[in-house]
């Protein structure tokens, strides 16, 4: 039966699965949907609404391939998509390809739809000692959003969170009896439980912050200016919003995002010695080749641990 239902409309069902059965993120799971909308909406302009998934060929996803890179613009800014937007497009058609084979729906191989290759030298964006301190700086601790701002930086540089993780932590997981800091079991991407790391440094700001609050709100970080609603938890696009300001006053030399500060947080584990290993664990990366974009640190150390220990160097 499922054989003989247009694509379109399998697309809500793939949205259920992707929440349920697979566990993916909210921001995950709003992507697909909003990467397939311009599936759908070329399917509608070829006249192609009622396409089956086993009717999809290599030359449609071709045709689709050259919509994305030729035709369509990127709502936001009116402009052609870039190669690494089309990748993410595609990538959404893959996802649904994939969840065809899952449920025995005769459909074309998702390996069979080609990713456009990006480029562009992949490089990690990260803050130095040096950059941080004045990034952490910047925030006015005198008033309560300022001091919430620099709790909220000083958490993410010193735990690594991702942003949904840090939005979504409570004030009963936060305790302050061990001086030695805080270790936390939070559920994270794919819904995996890992174990992340409060530094006194950290717990100290974050116990000046809840001090200073007078509200009873469950949340760990909330939004001080709109108290008469239902729940005040700070959401990920305001954190987004104070870091992009408080960096741009810093005067620093790239755009901080919370995901700066959680690649700021790897690369000061692996220059302090930490093993990539170690590190995957920290992040909560299912795959080590996720961490391996760390590179730019690991060549670093290896260049110098050779340089140290290898007798080729020492040799007259």
């Amino acid at each position: 039966m499922n054989n003989s239902v247009p694509i379109i409309q399998h697309i809500p069902d793939f949205l259920d699965y992707c929440e349920i059965d697979r566990g993916l993120a909210t921001r995950t799971q709003e992507n697909y949907h909003q990467y397939l909308k311009v599936f759908v909406q070329w399917l509608r302009n070829t006249k192609k609404e009622s396409l089956l998934p086993h009717q999809l060929t290599t030359k449609d996803v071709s045709n689709y391939r050259i919509y994305l890179a030729r035709t369509y613009k990127d709502p936001q800014h009116n402009e052609p998509l870039q190669r690494i937007t089309q990748h993410y497009y595609l990538v959404a058609l893959r996802a649904l390809l994939n969840y065809f084979a899952k449920k025995d729906i005769d459909a074309l191989s998702a390996s069979q739809v080609e990713l456009p290759k990006d480029s562009r030298e992949k490089s990690v964006k990260f803050l130095d000692l040096h950059q941080l301190r004045t990034l952490l700086e910047t925030p006015n601790t005198q008033t309560i959003q300022g001091l919430r701002d620099r709790t909220i930086m000083e958490t993410l540089f010193s735990t690594g969170l991702r942003i949904s993780e840090l939005v979504a932590l409570n004030r009963e997981q936060i305790h302050f009896k061990d001086k030695e800091g805080l270790e936390i079991h939070i559920t994270g991407k794919g819904r995996t439980v890992r174990t992340i790391y409060f530094s006194p440094r950290a717990l100290e700001w974050i116990k000046r912050y809840l001090n200073k609050r007078d509200d009873i709100d469950e949340a760990l970080f909330i939004n001080h200016r709109f108290k008469n609603a239902d729940s005040l938890r700070l959401s990920a696009r305001s954190v987004e919003y104070a870091l992009k300001r408080h960096s741009t006053r810093a005067g620093l030399p790239i755009r901080v995002t919370p995901h700066t500060l959680r690649h700021s947080y790897a690369t000061d584990l692996l220059t302090n010695g930490a093993d990539l290993r170690t590190v995957q664990e920290f992040l909560g990366h299912k795959n080590i080749a996720t961490t391996q974009i760390y590179t730019h640190v690991t060549n670093k150390r290896l260049k110098e641990i050779h340089k140290k220990f290898h007798g080729g160097n020492t040799l007259d």
